[in-house]
């Protein structure tokens, strides 16, 4: 399955970017390269099972808006998709949000909203990960139990 989004792993957990173009996706991924992130996909993710990476044609390429096309860059391939990140304006973004969930070819991931220029969103985007993976707890919010 081909999907229009970026993704970017942290060690072999990965996170779907999904938003309409400008929405930030290639910007987010090149944020969370410079903090020790893996590039997966930018652009256009193929998606088996849980396993996220990309087309043959675009592995290793990232676009920089403002800058262009790179190419050969270190990149993670299969890495197992734990979490999807829907891009959204700030004034969409829930404060406290309910748990919900994006169904893939494998069953449901854990989704939620952020807005891609908010200065603390890689912040955020690696404790939702640790939260989606089991690796922290909250008492209320998109991954209360």
């Amino acid at each position: 399955m081909l999907i229009h989004a970026s993704a970017a792993a942290w060690g072999s957990d990965a996170v779907l970017f999904r938003g309409p173009s400008g929405a930030g996706k290639s910007d987010l991924v090149l944020r969370l390269i410079g903090r020790g992130w893996h590039l997966v996909a930018d652009d256009q993710v193929m998606l088996e099972g849980w396993a996220v990476s990309a087309p043959p044609a675009l592995r290793g390429m990232l676009e920089i808006r403002g800058l262009g096309i790179f190419t050969a860059l270190p990149f993670a391939e299969n890495a197992r998709l734990c979490l999807v990140v829907d891009l959204a304006a700030q004034a969409d973004v829930p404060r406290l949000p309910e748990p919900a969930f994006w169904q893939g070819p494998a069953g449901a991931i854990p989704r939620v909203a952020l807005h891609a220029f908010e200065d603390s969103v890689c912040e955020k985007i690696t404790y939702a990960l640790a939260a989606a993976s089991g690796r922290l707890r909250q008492k209320t919010g998109a991954f209360a139990a």
